[in-house]
């Protein structure tokens, strides 16, 4: 398997070719990007973490039969992963209010939800990746509603597995995002699991562990990427 060109560069991974069509190197980056980019700076080894944590959890969602991109890990900050034409709809699943759902609806963060919310956003920088709905996906021709009902029940489906790992960790699970793609007719999970994409609050003392230490200037950035690495290998 050689590497070769890039074929995407995006905020948080570069995305090259290899020797096979059907595979691809997703290559994590150090940078971090907040408030559409309009906030910007440097994790330093936050690439490392997010491919580890990543690939621990595709491990986990794979054993639980949860199919995604993942074929193997290859350094600290690649992996081999299918290629994948991405769905164009971001999906994030909410347990407890915070962030882009406390300020749309004027609820104070931390408000246990008493069921998962699904929400979907239309992958678009330009327009600030807005909320859309069901009706959207097929007047745009986004998904078809097969697809959509497998994104769907996979989200949630992948919302109980991580709940649950996180809890014997002593970590809500607050919201994540999630990406999908297609391959050889098949609707796979792809992009990563992070704490760039999810929300996680410690037990007992709210303690952010996630990349709202760099959006909102909440200090050991660094350090609390590290920790994250650490509970989710090493099961403390």
């Amino acid at each position: 398997m050689k590497k070769l060109n890039m074929l995407y560069e995006g905020k948080a991974k570069k995305i090259f070719a290899t020797d096979n069509p059907d595979h691809v190197i997703q290559e994590f980056k150090d940078d971090a990007t907040a408030f559409d980019a309009t906030k910007r700076g440097t994790i330093r080894g936050k690439s490392v973490v997010n491919n580890k944590i990543s690939v621990r959890l595709f491990e986990l969602l794979e054993s639980k039969g949860v199919e995604t991109h993942f074929i193997k890990l290859l350094s600290d900050t690649e992996m081999l992963v299918k290629k994948l034409a991405i769905v164009p709809v971001e999906v994030t699943i909410r347990n407890i209010v915070a962030g882009g759902m406390s300020k749309l609806l004027g609820i104070e963060e931390g408000l246990v939800l008493k069921a998962p919310v699904l929400e979907y956003h239309f992958k678009n920088d330009a327009l600030h990746d807005p909320l859309i709905n069901d009706y959207h996906i097929a007047a745009l021709d986004i998904a078809t509603k097969a697809e959509l009902d497998i994104i769907q029940n996979r989200s949630f489906e992948i919302n109980n597995i991580l709940k649950h790992f996180f809890s014997e960790r002593r970590l809500d699970l607050v919201d994540f995002k999630l990406e999908f793609g297609r391959h050889k007719g098949k609707i796979l999970l792809g992009d990563e699991i992070s704490p760039d994409t999810c929300r996680f609050w410690e037990q007992g003392t709210g303690r952010k562990m996630d990349k709202d230490r760099f959006r909102r200037d909440l200090g050991r950035i660094e350090e609390t990427y590290e920790e994250m690495l650490n509970i989710v290998l090493n099961n403390k």
